[in-house]
C-alpha cells in the first residue's frame, strides 16, 4: 500500500485549521494532537526528540513554546502507525 504524503500533509492542515482555527498550537494543544500528555511534550523538549518544530516566545527559561501547525501537520504525516500484521 502507498501513502501520499502529501495529501496528508494537506489534510492534516485542513484538520488542525478547522479545529483551531489559529496558526500555531500551544503545548497542551499540541501534546493532545501528538497523544501525549504535556509533560510527556516538556520532556520531548528538553531532549529536543520527536516532536515538531516550535517557536520559543521569548528568552526566559519558561517561555511559551507555540508549535506552528505547519508543522504539526508535517509531524503528523510522516509518523504514521505501521500495522505490522499486514
Amino acid at each position: 500500500m502507498t501513502i501520499d504524503i502529501r495529501n496528508l500533509y494537506e489534510q492534516n492542515i485542513k484538520y488542525l485549521t478547522e479545529k483551531y482555527n489559529k496558526a500555531t498550537l500551544y503545548k497542551k494543544e499540541c501534546a493532545n494532537e501528538l497523544g501525549f500528555s504535556t509533560s510527556t511534550l516538556d520532556n520531548h523538549i528538553a531532549n529536543n526528540e520527536g516532536i515538531p518544530n516550535y517557536i520559543k516566545l521569548g528568552t526566559a527559561k519558561n517561555s511559551r513554546i507555540a508549535f506552528p501547525i505547519t508543522e504539526v501537520a508535517k509531524f503528523l504525516s510522516n509518523t504514521v502507525e505501521v500495522d505490522n500484521d499486514l
